[in-house]
């Protein structure tokens, strides 16, 4: 059960991540989504998304490693 939590947790990021991709593809095509009034703000939202997408997955992964032991000596616990 445990599993799928963090499969949750990490699967709602990950689609943020893309969605913020897709808005800023959109973007470049000159095609204007909803809940956006201009192009520009469409895409420093779609940037924002992204980066805090991948920002939570990577922290999350490197949480994980950190934990088993799985990362270089520099980032061990002293």
């Amino acid at each position: 059960m445990s599993r799928y939590a963090a499969l949750v947790i990490v699967l709602i990021p990950g689609v943020m991540a893309v969605m913020g991709i897709k808005w800023m593809r959109d973007t470049l095509f000159g095609v204007l989504q909803f809940p956006f009034p201009v192009l520009w703000l469409q895409f420093i939202a779609g940037l924002i998304s992204f980066f805090a997408g991948l920002a939570f997955v990577g922290g999350f992964i490197f949480y994980r490693d950190k934990k088993r032991n799985k990362v270089q000596l520099k980032y061990k616990k002293k």
